[in-house]
């Protein structure tokens, strides 16, 4: 174990309660602290504090003391990067490699076996967890969950709270949260989807919509991703389905269910990211304001939206979609990608989405749908007359 860094009077009280909880001692500890801090379980004095108790908090409860605590995920970092509770900090108990050695004890040796490599493991990173929390949780509050709120959290839990820290920890871990928000998509909302035709602007108007004061996700923001075969240039990696749920949650969680929410009409997914099927639900069961604009408009917003991206990039995208939108439609529109002939690139890939959209809503229809004609203009004026179809027409009745 590698010296702890505070003062020895502390060290005392964190090499007790290590000591209590782990009986095998490391050789590499001061042996004078080692006696000393035996000599304090047997002999305790008064001015060592008496040791904290973790509180146990059901998933809604954790989450409302996530407004104003830290949450800190004790699960491995390959575990933590797949998905987690947004804003919460990893301090890992084991890293990825000293959990897999603990699974492969587990599974090829036996569960007591794994649970000391866990404890030889676990008590040669006292300083880190130490050090770590410090830098996380100053006020000695936190949150903190692992997997599904066994032993790992349990352990280190009351580590923590030996240390003086308060801890309030998850009941049933990660897993019971990722339950628990995914059956909040499942509330009463009233859902207002934007949709319409490739190149019609829907997120910029959705935009414009919160901008006067109303309740928006932009869904393709949270996936990193703007739709369709063209929509990963320009953006970042996507996240994986489950931390786009996770992020989702997040934004739906502070908004007030009285009010409408105004959403950009998805398919099943974005990119490589799927809606959960509770959201989902629920976007169907809301009103669709079928945005049509002059086909003219729509072109010259997918050219400047997409021609200034390399040709490259542009053609394997092309090449690939040649299987979906026919050979002569995509050798055409791959010949005019060469001839700088955007508009005509445009106007062929308009073709085949447009197909796609009307295909999409046959099979999976809205609730209901309003249909909005809008002129050329700007997107300002676009959402003042979607808002307008609104007050007076489905929002009212």
């Amino acid at each position: 174990m590698q010296k702890l860094n505070e003062s020895y009077e502390t060290n005392i009280i964190h090499l007790t309660s290590y000591i209590a909880h782990y009986p095998t001692i490391p050789q590499s500890l001061p042996a004078d602290a080692v006696r000393q801090a035996q000599s304090e379980i047997r002999n305790p004095k008064s001015e060592i504090p008496n040791p904290l108790h973790p509180e146990i908090l059901t998933p809604e409860q954790f989450l409302e003391h996530a407004l104003s605590l830290p949450v800190v995920d004790v699960r491995s970092p390959g575990e933590f990067q797949k998905g987690h509770i947004p804003g919460a900090y990893n301090i890992p108990i084991f890293d990825n490699e000293e959990r897999a050695r603990v699974g492969t004890t587990y599974v090829k040796i036996g569960k007591e076996p794994a649970i000391e490599l866990g404890k030889i493991i676990a008590g040669e990173k006292t300083t880190y967890y130490l050090d770590a929390i410090a830098g996380v949780a100053p006020n000695k509050q936190i949150l903190l969950h692992c997997w599904r709120g066994g032993m790992r959290s349990a352990k280190i839990a009351q580590f923590y709270a030996d240390a003086g820290y308060r801890v309030f920890v998850l009941e049933g871990g990660y897993k019971a949260y990722r339950g628990y928000i995914r059956k909040q998509f499942s509330s009463v909302r009233q859902i207002c989807l934007i949709g319409g035709y490739t190149g019609s602007g829907k997120t910029a108007i959705l935009h414009e919509i919160s901008k006067m004061q109303q309740q928006v996700i932009d869904l393709e923001a949270l996936a990193c991703h703007k739709g369709s075969n063209f929509g990963h240039l320009g953006q970042k990696s996507q996240p994986t389905t489950e931390q786009f749920e996770n992020d989702l949650y997040a934004q739906w969680a502070q908004l007030d269910p009285a009010k409408p929410l105004w959403l950009e009409h998805e398919s099943m997914s974005i990119g490589n990211v799927y809606l959960p099927d509770t959201f989902r639900a629920a976007m169907l069961g809301g009103v669709l304001f079928f945005i049509d604009i002059p086909r003219a408009d729509r072109i010259t917003r997918l050219v400047d939206e997409y021609a200034c991206f390399s040709k490259n990039e542009l053609l394997g995208i092309l090449e690939h979609l040649g299987v979906y939108m026919g050979s002569y439609q995509a050798h055409q529109a791959i010949s005019a990608l060469h001839n700088d002939d955007f508009e005509k690139v445009a106007d062929l890939t308009l073709a085949y989405y447009d197909k796609l959209y009307e295909n999409s809503l046959s099979r999976r229809p809205v609730r209901k749908m309003v249909k909005v004609n809008l002129p050329s203009g700007n997107v300002t004026e676009h959402a003042e007359i979607i808002l307008k179809h609104a007050l007076i027409g489905p929002l009212t009745r």
